[in-house]
C-alpha cells in the first residue's frame, strides 16, 4: 500500500494541480468517482467544525489576564527598555532564550490587550501554517484532493493539538507557555514551507537560508522544540532514500544539515549564555546531571506516566479520522516512471513511514523528558505544557496511519458502499472528537470569565490605591488552568508578589485570603 506517486517517465513533466483541482492533461485523472469528489463541498462543510471550534477558544482569548512570570515580564518591558529591555533581562539573567524573548517581549508591549489578543492571533497563525503546509506537502506528493481536505486535516491538526491536552489554559491561553511550546514546534513545521514551496536555483538558495535562519532562532527560543526538530532531520538525512525522490535527495539532505547546523549554533548561544547557567544555579540543575542513571530512569518513568495519558486521550482520534478522510479522497496524479520539479516525495508505504514518525515522536519525547527532568524532575508529569513539542509529532502520526488505512479501504475490490460508509464513519469521529474537546473549552470559558472579571475589579482597586499614594495593599490571588499566583500555599509562597507590586507601582503587597474590592 502506498501513497504518493512514482517518478513520471524520461522526458516527461507532469505538474501536480494545487489541492481541490482535477488532474492536469497527461497526468492520471482521478475517475468518475474521484472528480465527483473533488467537486463535492462536504468537505469544506466539514472543516468549518474545527474551524468553529477554533474560533470559540479564540473567543474565550478575551477573558485572558495577566498571572506567573508575566507580572515580571509587563513592568521589565514598560520600566526597562521595552521589548529589547526583555531580551537583555532573558539573555543576562533569566535563561538565555533570546527569541523567546523577543515574542514574549512584542505581546508584552501591549499588557493586558497582548494577553487577550495573543490567543486569537497565535490561534490564528498555527491553523494557516498547518493549512499551508499540508498543502504544499500534497502539491510535491503530486497528490490531488477536495478543495475542503488541507483545511480539514489542518483544523483537525490544530483542535486536537491545542485542546486535547490536560491543560488548555496553559497550552493555547498563557502566551508565556505557548511561544515555546505550543507555537514554536508549529514554526519548525512552517521553516519546511520554502523547501516545499521552492523552485529552481534561487528557490532553493532561498530554503536553505530560511533552514539556518530558522534554526538559529529555534534554537535560541525553546530547547524542547530544538530537540525535536533535530531528531525529526536527522531521521530525514539518515531515510531520505526511502523518502525523498533521487533526483533532490542529496539537496534535501544538505537542506536537512542547514537547519539542523542553525539549531546547534542557537543553542550553543543560548547554553553559554548567562542567563542559562543562572537558572542551572537557581533550580539546582547542576546537581544532577541529565544523563546520570538517577535522571534517565526517573524521566523514562515520567515519559511513560505521560504516554499513557497521552494514548487514552481518546479526542486524538479525530486526527485519525482526518487522516482516513484524506486516504479516501486523495489521488495520483503523475504518471509512474515521470519525473519533474514537483515531484518532492516519492511513493511512500504505511510499513515504512509509520514507524519512523513512531520512533521519532517516541524519541523526541524521551530526550525532551530527560533534559528537562533536571529542572521538574517527577513534575515533567504535571507540567503539561512541555510536552506539546513532541506531541504535534503524536497528531501528525495519527494523520498519517489514519491517511493509510482511508487509502487501503479506497481500493475498488472493496466496494462503494465500503467506502461511503468508511468516510461517514470517519466524519462521524471527526465530530465526536470535536464535541468531547469543545466541552472542556466551554467550562474553561466560563472560569476564565468569572477570573477576568475577579482580576478586573482587584486590579481597579490597586491602580486607585497606588494613585492615592498607598505604598502597601492587600492582594487576593485570583487562580485560573493551575496557573500560579502571589500567595500560594495559603500565604506561605510569595512569589510573584514582589513583581505584582513592581507592576502597581506599590512598595509591597500582602496576603488577603477575603477580597477588599
Amino acid at each position: 500500500m502506498a501513497i504518493g506517486t512514482t517518478e513520471p517517465e524520461p522526458g516527461t513533466t507532469a505538474h501536480a494541480p494545487e489541492p481541490g483541482t482535477a488532474a492536469t492533461p497527461g497526468t492520471t485523472a482521478p475517475g468518475p468517482e474521484g472528480a465527483g469528489r473533488l467537486r463535492d463541498g462536504r468537505p469544506l462543510a466539514l472543516a468549518a467544525l474545527p474551524l468553529a471550534l477554533l474560533a470559540l477558544a479564540s473567543w474565550y482569548g478575551r477573558h485572558t489576564r495577566p498571572s506567573a512570570d508575566e507580572w515580571c515580564f509587563l513592568p521589565h518591558v514598560r520600566d526597562e527598555g521595552g521589548v529589547l529591555g526583555l531580551i537583555d533581562k532573558f539573555w543576562s539573567t533569566d535563561n538565555g532564550r533570546v527569541g523567546n524573548g523577543l515574542l514574549v517581549g512584542l505581546y508584552a508591549e501591549f499588557p493586558v490587550a497582548g494577553h487577550q489578543w495573543y490567543p486569537v492571533l497565535s490561534g490564528a497563525l498555527m491553523l494557516l501554517l498547518l493549512w499551508w503546509t499540508t498543502a504544499a506537502l500534497l502539491r510535491r506528493a503530486a497528490v490531488a484532493v477536495p478543495r475542503g481536505i488541507p483545511l480539514l486535516v489542518a483544523g483537525m491538526v490544530a483542535a486536537v493539538f491545542l485542546f486535547a491536552t490536560p491543560n488548555t489554559y496553559k497550552t493555547f491561553y498563557w502566551p508565556a507557555a505557548s511561544v515555546s511550546h505550543t507555537l514554536a514546534p508549529v514554526l519548525c513545521v512552517a521553516a519546511a514551507l520554502p523547501l516545499l514551496r521552492g523552485r529552481g536555483r534561487r528557490g532553493r538558495i532561498a530554503a536553505l537560508a530560511v533552514a539556518a535562519g530558522a534554526g538559529v532562532f529555534m534554537g535560541t527560543l525553546s530547547e524542547e522544540a530544538s530537540v525535536v526538530s533535530l531528531v525529526v532531520l536527522g531521521g530525514v538525512v539518515l531515510f531520505a532514500p526511502l523518502l525523498v525522490a533521487e533526483r533532490v535527495r542529496r539537496y534535501v539532505r544538505i537542506w536537512a544539515v542547514t537547519a539542523g547546523a542553525g539549531i546547534a549554533v542557537g543553542t550553543l548561544v543560548l547554553l553559554t549564555s548567562p542567563g542559562s547557567r543562572h537558572r542551572r544555579e537557581r533550580y539546582d540543575a547542576e546537581r544532577m546531571s541529565m544523563f546520570s542513571p538517577e535522571a534517565l530512569g526517573g524521566a523514562f518513568e515520567g515519559f511513560l506516566e505521560i504516554l499513557g495519558i497521552v494514548v487514552t486521550t481518546w479526542e486524538y482520534a479525530g486526527a485519525l479520522a482526518a487522516g482516513v478522510l484524506l486516504g479516501l479522497v486523495a489521488r495520483r496524479t503523475a504518471p509512474p516512471g515521470a519525473s519533474s520539479d514537483d515531484v518532492l516525495v516519492r511513493p511512500v508505504r504505511a510499513r515504512v513511514v509509520l514507524p519512523l514518525i513512531a520512533g521519532a515522536f517516541l524519541v523526541s519525547g524521551y530526550l525532551c523528558t530527560v533534559i528537562t527532568y533536571p529542572v521538574f524532575q517527577e513534575r515533567v508529569v504535571t507540567t503539561e505544557r512541555t510536552w506539546n513539542d513532541y506531541l504535534l509529532v503524536w497528531v501528525v502520526l495519527l494523520v498519517a496511519a489514519g491517511a493509510f488505512l482511508g487509502h487501503r479501504l479506497r481500493t475498488p475490490v472493496r466496494g462503494v458502499r465500503v467506502r461511503a460508509g468508511t468516510g461517514f464513519a470517519a466524519a462521524g469521529l471527526c465530530v465526536a472528537a470535536l464535541i468531547g474537546l469543545t466541552l472542556p473549552v466551554v467550562d474553561l470559558g466560563g472560569r476564565m470569565a468569572t477570573r477576568a472579571e475577579r482580576w478586573d475589579r482587584q486590579d481597579a482597586y490597586l491602580r486607585a490605591g497606588a494613585a492615592r499614594g498607598e505604598t502597601v495593599m492587600p492582594y487576593t490571588p485570583t487562580r485560573v488552568g493551575r496557573m500560579l499566583e502571589p500567595f500560594a500555599l495559603r500565604g506561605k509562597r510569595k512569589w510573584p508578589a514582589r513583581c505584582v507590586a513592581e507592576y502597581y507601582r506599590l512598595e509591597r503587597v500582602t496576603y488577603a485570603p477575603v477580597r477588599h474590592w
